[in-house]
């Protein structure tokens, strides 16, 4: 991704730059949490991104390196849209947030036990969020998600 011309050298505007504004983060975590590939996938979502929007987000996720996108095997007229190893990047920004927002948020859908995971093993827990989104899968979603992993190894305090 080049740096828009005559803005600053700061590495938080670059971020913003690239991922800056809510909806570019929520596709990023619609597909590492909830295994979100495809562009009416992410109209399912609750935040309820106009297809206007979502469209020029996608674009741009994709223009910044952060999203790949490839034909569907199944249907080969459907887009899917995976992280690269860029993109891979922003999971430990997400687990922040969300580490952040579950603290101050007396309304969260962030299950403490969860968060709590992440906190107590999170090298662990992120390489292995890492892994599991770059092989296709999520956080919470699937027979191999990283929660069903976690479960099976009776990783939960």
């Amino acid at each position: 991704m080049k740096r828009a011309p005559g803005k600053s050298h700061c590495p938080i505007n670059f971020g913003l730059e690239a991922f800056g504004d809510p909806w570019s983060l929520l596709v990023v975590r619609d597909i590492t949490y909830f295994g979100k590939h495809t562009f009416t996938e992410f109209l399912t979502s609750e935040e309820a991104i106009a297809p206007g929007v979502l469209s020029s987000r996608l674009s741009q996720l994709t223009t910044a390196g952060i999203l790949a996108k490839s034909r569907s095997p199944d249907d080969g007229r459907q887009l899917k849209y995976n992280l690269t190893e860029r993109g891979l990047g922003l999971i430990p920004v997400l687990l922040e947030i969300a580490k952040w927002s579950a603290s101050v948020d007396p309304d969260t859908d962030a299950p403490p036990e969860w968060i709590a995971t992440v906190e107590l093993r999170k090298p662990e827990v992120t390489a292995m969020i890492v892994d599991t989104v770059r092989r296709g899968g999520s956080v919470f979603v699937g027979e191999d998600s990283v929660v069903a992993q976690l479960d099976a190894r009776v990783a939960f305090p």
